[in-house]
């Protein structure tokens, strides 16, 4: 079995973080995303994968090279221009000459669905994607079906006039014949290829597989730490180095630790927490909902709720970090009531006593004085003093 993994997006929603590394290389659970994706195709016994890399591309093909970690053949394809998914896949075209799995390098997946995608598509050799139920379709491509056929597909509509609450997994399975559907609906913009089957449908047959599994995707910031805390859930806890946690700290089972993690004395770390490698977490630190990167350094008294935290970043003492439901202004877009205290970038330093108030979203190299009050978005390497 073959497949093609789309992992050349930048992710825009999700800066500062896409920066440095693409969307799909954001740890959760102490893994990036796109490894999630990779050991689910490696448990439905997909021999190779291509993956279309573009935005920082030498992150992903440093990390996962030729495959061999994974027993599987890993190959590279170039996505110059985001131009969309259906332009992505058609990068792809050279490497196929048979029946393949195509999919989103940034939804994390069970192997069964894939297993399931595959097997319908060898039983009747139709095109084929995957369909899930979720609670707020509108923010996804909506999905009608009649009987196990798709009979339309709609990116996001608006809410009072979504009409199904199928939407699509982004999983599919195809013959070559898909490339050439792609190419007659190229045009001068972003191609997305749900724009390829809304027009393939019409004379096509796509069909549905229903799906009930896990589908975690990630569009927004407070989408991580959903994501986070279901995948802290579905693979369980990591085991901590008790030679570096103090006695007298408490360290929950729904939580994940990496290597070289030292808790100090009285800390708290608490449900919902994912701690990268070489943490510090200082003397009476509480965190709670929290997905912190690698070489993160909290001292002593920091709380931090609701959060993510970028890697190499420092939160000095006492700082707070309050969490909780607000409204996030995003991409020029209100989106209300949602659980986010915040995301720091990378390589960031917040001196003391610092309090930064729920939905703030600090830049890369940024710079906050001590006691400071920060709200809203600031900007890559700004320096913020107190006023």
């Amino acid at each position: 079995m073959k497949a093609v993994v789309l992992a050349a997006g930048k992710g825009r929603r999700l800066w500062p973080l896409t920066e440095n590394r693409p969307k799909p290389m954001i740890p959760v659970a102490n893994r990036p995303i796109l490894e999630h994706v990779i050991d689910a195709l490696d448990g439905a016994a997909v021999d190779e994968v291509i993956l279309v890399v573009g935005s920082n591309r030498e992150r992903i093909q440093n990390y996962f090279q030729d495959g061999q970690d994974w027993e599987l053949d890993i190959s590279y394809v170039v996505q110059e221009q985001q131009l969309g998914t259906g332009h992505a896949l058609l990068q792809a075209e050279a490497q196929i000459g048979d029946s393949f799995i195509a999919m989103n390098g940034d939804r994390i997946i069970d192997a069964a669905l894939i297993e399931r995608v595959w097997d319908r598509h060898q039983e009747t050799g139709d095109p084929v994607l995957s369909v899930t139920r979720v609670e707020e379709p509108s923010r996804y491509g909506v999905v009608e079906l009649d009987g196990e056929m798709v009979s339309s597909l709609e990116e996001k509509p608006l809410p009072q006039l979504t009409t199904s609450e199928y939407i699509n997994t982004g999983v599919y399975a195809f013959e070559p014949d898909i490339f050439a559907a792609i190419r007659q609906t190229e045009g001068t913009g972003e191609q997305a290829l749900t724009d390829t089957l809304t027009r393939y449908i019409d004379d096509q047959r796509l069909r549905a597989v229903t799906y009930r599994g896990m589908w975690l995707d990630v569009s927004e910031p407070w989408d991580l730490l959903e994501m986070n805390d279901s995948l802290i859930a579905y693979e369980g806890p990591s085991g901590t180095d008790p030679a570096r946690v103090d006695d007298s700290a408490v360290v929950a089972e729904a939580a994940i630790v990496g290597e070289g993690v030292s808790v100090h004395p009285q800390a708290a770390v608490l449900r919902g927490v994912t701690l990268g490698d070489n943490v510090s977490v200082g003397p009476g630190v509480v965190l709670e909902n929290a997905v912190i990167l690698s070489d993160v350094t909290l001292k002593a008294g920091a709380v931090v709720t609701d959060c993510i935290v970028g890697a190499n970043t420092t939160i000095g003492p006492n700082t707070t970090v309050e969490g909780g439901s607000t409204d996030v202004v995003l991409n020029e877009r209100v989106y209300h009531d949602v659980t986010f205290g915040g995301l720091l970038g990378d390589n960031v330093d917040v001196g003391g006593n610092v309090t930064i108030t729920p939905g703030s979203i600090v830049g890369n190299d940024a710079h906050i004085g001590s006691a400071a009050l920060v709200s809203g978005r600031i900007d890559d390497s700004t320096h913020v003093e107190r006023g």
